[in-house]
Parts: structure tokens; C-alpha cells; sequence
């Protein structure tokens, strides 16, 4: 199986709706509907091999209105040894997503963290509350609307460091 066929047998089953097909370090990547997350991904366990949730992860655009938040999905097919990345995008203000842990016992705890650092609802999981952080934040650190570092903070500036 390569890169290609994946492609031709995603798009032909999905067509137009799978979009920003690319290969960054050979590894082949698009871009799915959110509300078609689970339906791609049950094409691709059951008619593709693909049977192994490697990684599942949130990443933050805030720049990107209306598709801030991303899933991304990390598939693996054991027998052909083939991997692929799967990505879907959600509104901040609605960060609904159906849940892959009944298709991947894998996704189960990734779902959780990604809940917890993110806040995306994942519909149908058995358990999403938080696995990291405590149960009373009301926050999602993750995002990239908190500054990393204190700015007053005197241990970090140059001058402490010579550079001053």
C-alpha cells in the first residue's frame, strides 16, 4: 500500500470532502469534516488496515476563525507498515467532536487529555472528565490565549544572565 492508493481509495469513497492532501516527510495527511471524523476512520479500520490509534493530540489556531481548535489523528496499519495523519477542525465556540474510543480503546485516555488541555467535547465518550489538571479549573491551558511565562518574573531576564 502507498501514499497514493490511500489517497485514490479515501477519495473515491469520500470524494471532494477529504481535503489538503499532502506528504510532509512522506507521511500522508488530510483534512476531514469534523462531523466526519468517526466515519473516515471506520472506513480506514475496517476496509484499510489502518487498526492502531497511534496518537491523537489538540493543537490551538487561534487566528484561524471559525476552525480554531484541530484534532489530529495518528493511524497506523501494522500489516503494510504504513502510517497517516488525519486532521479536523472545530469552531472554539462549539469544539464538538464525535469520540474514536469505541472504534480505538486507545483514544480513550488521548481523548481525556485532549479534553483537559483543549477543551474539546467528545461526544459519546464514556468518561470525559479531567485526567491532568485539577477537576476545578475552568480553563483549557493549552490554548494559546495565556501567556507561557510570568512577564515580571525577575529570574528571567538577560541581566541576570549577563546579557543585560
Amino acid at each position: 500500500m502507498t501514499n497514493e492508493i490511500i489517497q485514490q481509495k479515501l477519495t473515491e469513497k469520500f470524494g471532494e470532502q477529504l481535503t489538503e492532501w499532502e506528504q510532509p516527510y512522506g507521511l500522508q495527511t488530510f483534512r476531514a469534516p469534523a462531523d466526519m471524523n468517526l466515519k473516515v476512520m471506520q472506513f480506514l479500520f475496517d476496509e484499510m488496515g489502518f487498526q492502531f490509534l497511534t496518537d491523537l493530540t489538540g493543537v490551538h489556531f487561534p487566528e484561524r476563525k471559525g476552525e480554531e481548535l484541530s484534532v489530529v489523528y495518528h493511524l497506523h496499519n501494522l500489516v503494510d507498515n504504513i502510517r497517516l495523519r488525519m486532521k479536523i477542525y472545530a469552531p472554539v465556540a462549539q469544539p464538538d467532536v464525535y469520540t474514536a474510543s469505541k472504534l480505538f480503546s486507545s483514544a480513550n485516555w488521548m481523548e481525556r487529555e485532549t479534553y483537559d488541555f483543549f477543551g474539546f467535547n467528545f461526544i459519546g465518550h464514556p468518561n470525559l472528565i479531567r485526567i491532568l489538571n485539577v477537576d476545578e479549573m475552568d480553563y483549557f491551558p493549552m490554548r494559546k490565549e495565556y501567556e507561557m511565562e510570568d512577564p515580571t518574573r525577575r529570574d528571567k531576564d538577560d541581566e541576570m544572565f549577563g546579557r543585560g
